[in-house]
């Protein structure tokens, strides 16, 4: 438990189609309406929100923990600028998927009740996964962390074609941009490297044809789809689930029960758990907690207890 006398308040005013901008507004008054000191980060670019906050909580009067409203992407970005500190990352949901709110039991449809949970000052460690490419170390100057899942190959595929959508709202989005990515190719080949993996004493190489391969820190990803049902938030390891050739007929059999939250059981469907995943595979975009993260090779870490959270 800590107090919260100060708190930053980063905002996406895109997130959820205006959700983000009304969650912000929500916890200012809360924030306010409880004597707390706020100060609002809204930079014109990504890169510039992050270059803030990294000033903010780099400074000798850094705030007593910093304020996500918006989605995951937004919680995204704030993760690498508050890499190597210490201050409690608070979640007011207003995105579109929400699933790292969801896992940890914060309301993504009540802001003073999130914020009201900020206030409440209780944290949790959790860990954290890496992205490290050619691709990503360019743009980032180092690993990429994320906080729910990694998607390669066709998921990934989809979450891209989805973030271009204006329409439907919400996670159908996800659902419609999986039927129009069913029109292209689906299985490649996949080499999976696993290191780390419990019981394990050496390293374990699978080559495989896979639909899509997806590295979850978190179970779900757009919107409450169960992609990594066994992981656990603070276990230390990244779970990792393959999806391997099937037919469109089959996907489409499938893809209601993903969307609808539903564990996936198929026969084609394999599940391991590893501190250290390399994936190799041709032509496989990469997102991370919903945006774009370059694109394979990549190797993916787990980092244990890397971030503080406020939670219930």
């Amino acid at each position: 438990m800590s107090a919260i006398d100060s708190v930053l308040l980063v905002t996406n005013p895109l997130s959820g189609q205006g959700r983000g901008l009304t969650a912000a507004t929500t916890a200012r008054a809360r924030f306010a309406e409880r004597g707390v000191d706020v100060t609002e980060v809204q930079g014109e670019t990504a890169a510039d929100s992050a270059r803030l906050v990294r000033e903010a909580v780099s400074g000798g009067n850094r705030p007593d923990a910093v304020v996500c409203a918006g989605g995951d992407g937004l919680v995204c970005l704030i993760l690498q600028a508050l890499a190597g500190t210490d201050v409690p990352l608070g979640l007011v949901p207003g995105g579109t998927g929400n699933d790292l709110a969801r896992e940890l039991g914060i309301p993504d449809d009540d802001a003073v009740a999130a914020a009201d949970i900020v206030l409440g000052g209780r944290t949790r460690s959790i860990d954290l996964g890496t992205v490290e490419s050619g691709m990503v170390t360019a743009e980032y100057g180092g690993p990429l962390r994320f906080a729910t899942v990694t998607g390669t190959g066709f998921d990934a595929r989809v979450t891209l074609r989805a973030n271009r959508m204006r329409r439907p709202k919400g996670s159908l989005r996800y659902t419609f941009a999986a039927l129009a990515e069913l029109a292209g190719g689906l299985a490649v080949p996949y080499r999976i490297e696993l290191s780390g993996a419990p019981g394990e004493s050496g390293d374990t190489v699978v080559e495989t044809d896979a639909v899509m391969v997806a590295v979850g820190n978190t179970r779900t990803y757009g919107g409450g789809m169960m992609i990594c049902p066994d992981a656990t938030v603070d276990d230390g390891l990244l779970d990792l689930t393959v999806v391997g050739v099937m037919s469109r007929l089959e996907m489409l059999r499938m893809l209601p029960a993903l969307s609808s939250g539903k564990r996936i059981d198929h026969p084609a469907v394999t599940q391991y758990r590893a501190a250290t995943i390399t994936l190799t595979a041709p032509n496989a975009p990469v997102t991370a907690d919903g945006d774009p993260a370059g694109a394979l090779p990549a190797t993916f870490r787990a980092l244990p207890a890397a971030q503080q959270i406020l939670v219930p």
